[in-house]
């Protein structure tokens, strides 16, 4: 019998069957002779720039060709060969938002705008700019919010706003959280509406409010939102909704959150969901829109549920135990690599597939299964195999799996070891032989690690033996 593995199951107290997604394992869609996909370890991140910086990234960029980052108050370049170069001084504040015209790189901080030209960094000085909430360059415009106006720069000098050519997005009272280009137009995220804003050559405002094309849900924190899938998508809700995660698509609004990413935003305050960031990362056919939540981090994959037709969704993290958040975050690509920094300090990593180790220290990975359920009959698990490639460590480490079930959902059975496989052992077979004695009416499985090996698990496989009646 083959159990699937793209996502499990348990309970909690308030008897509500939960979903447990892969941890630090990434859903594969591929036919393979065995099963329909695989689950293969998520990329390590290891160190690109070590040079001593104070405080945690918060955003970057690639503009021209080159690697910007924000990194504490400083906007900090970084090359090819991972040296960083400090640029400037950037107020200090949470996530940076980034936009850039032919000739300069705008970015939002603190409240803040400022532009890179020439590598020269200035900060806007203009009592008619206000508060700058978000920037996006839009036809010659750079467009800032300060959470009540739609604001924009002269054609002729970005540095002049002129107070008589405010715009608004006013379908209803609800204040500008973000606003963002997506082909072209202008897209303004209030709290519970959304309104698109189209190039009309105004004589004031020189952006026109698309007829027919307002949303009635909205954004719950400026960076909850990016470009994904040929469009975007954003963590939000209606009047009077709890937030979910939802892709815009023709013309309107699919929600991609499942029911258990429900249940995972709801644990969380609005003060705490205002400050996420949600970002987008294509690469190998994969489509992944990363959720930085708090203390944890989920990824949709857009392509994968394509294929299976079903929502996939994996978790990351850089502990030890799978209690706690991805550190990776603000991927540019640029270099020919993904770069990365650090959620708790100014390390610049990329990341690699060379490797799943995060910044050289092992992570844990983990797989539940559905439940096992036998037709309401009792029965007993001859054998259980983890199939999969073993064989693949960079070092001398014996990694192994730990095995536990459950029968209700809850509580767990003391973890049985099997080793994977050290460097080399690729025919390692994960086999476990009466490991389980018997359910009476259905068992779930749980299969982790914590290791730097680069294994993929396929399938696994059960061998029952049915008791009928007579078990129960």
């Amino acid at each position: 019998m083959q159990i699937p593995i793209i996502n499990g199951i348990y309970t909690d107290n308030t008897a509500d069957y939960r979903t447990s997604y892969p941890l630090n394992l990434v859903p594969v869609p591929k036919q393979n002779g065995i099963a329909n996909g695989y689950l293969k370890k998520a990329d390590g991140i290891e160190l690109f720039c070590g040079k001593d910086k104070d405080g945690i990234d918060r955003g970057g960029i690639n503009w021209n060709g080159v690697c910007y980052r924000v990194i504490g108050n400083m906007l900090w370049q970084v090359s090819e060969q991972g040296d960083c170069t400090s640029i400037g001084e950037i107020a200090s504040g949470e996530q940076c938002s980034f936009a850039y015209s032919f000739d300069r790189l705008g970015i939002a901080s603190g409240g803040n705008l400022y532009y890179l030209q020439d590598g020269e960094l200035t900060q806007v000085v203009n009592a008619n700019l206000g508060t700058v909430v978000d920037v996006e360059w839009v036809d010659g415009y750079f467009v800032t919010t300060d959470g009540e106006f739609l604001i924009q720069t002269e054609l002729n000098d970005p540095t002049k706003v002129n107070p008589t050519k405010y715009g608004s997005s006013e379908a209803d009272p609800d204040p500008v959280i973000g606003i963002l280009k997506v082909r072209n137009e202008l897209v303004a995220f209030n709290r519970y509406t959304i309104e698109v804003f189209d190039n009309a050559g105004n004589a004031g405002f020189a952006f026109a409010r698309v007829d027919g094309a307002m949303m009635t849900k909205g954004l719950v924190g400026t960076h909850g939102k990016c470009l994904f899938a040929q469009s975007f998508a954003f963590v939000g809700s209606g009047k009077n909704e709890p937030c979910s995660v939802y892709l815009g698509a023709n013309g309107g609004l699919s929600k991609i959150a499942t029911r258990e990413i429900e249940r995972i935003i709801s644990s969380y305050s609005d003060a705490e969901l205002s400050k996420i960031v949600l970002e987008s990362k294509e690469q190998d056919m994969h489509q992944h829109l990363y959720l930085h939540l708090p203390d944890k981090t989920m990824v949709y994959d857009f392509a994968a549920s394509q294929v299976m037709q079903q929502s996939v969704w994996f978790e990351l993290s850089s502990s030890s135990d799978g209690k706690g958040a991805y550190r990776a975050i603000n991927h540019v690509w640029c270099y020919n690599k993904w770069i990365v920094g650090d959620r708790f300090n100014s390390n610049v990593g990329v990341l690699s597939n060379k490797l799943s180790s995060h910044y050289g220290e092992p992570v844990a990975w983990q797989i539940n299964t559905t439940f096992l359920y036998n037709g309401g009959q009792a029965g007993q698990i001859k054998s259980i195999e983890l199939v999969g490639l073993t064989g693949r460590t960079n070092t001398i480490a014996d990694p192994q799996v730990f095995l536990s079930w459950t029968k209700d959902g809850m509580t767990w059975s003391n973890e049985r070891l099997h080793r994977q496989g050290m460097r080399g052992q690729y025919s390692q077979r994960i086999i476990w032989l009466r490991a389980i004695g018997m359910f009476r009416q259905m068992v779930g499985l749980k299969f982790r690690g914590c290791d730097d090996s680069l294994a993929s698990f396929t399938a696994i496989e059960a061998d029952v033996e049915a008791f009928g009646n007579g078990g129960q």
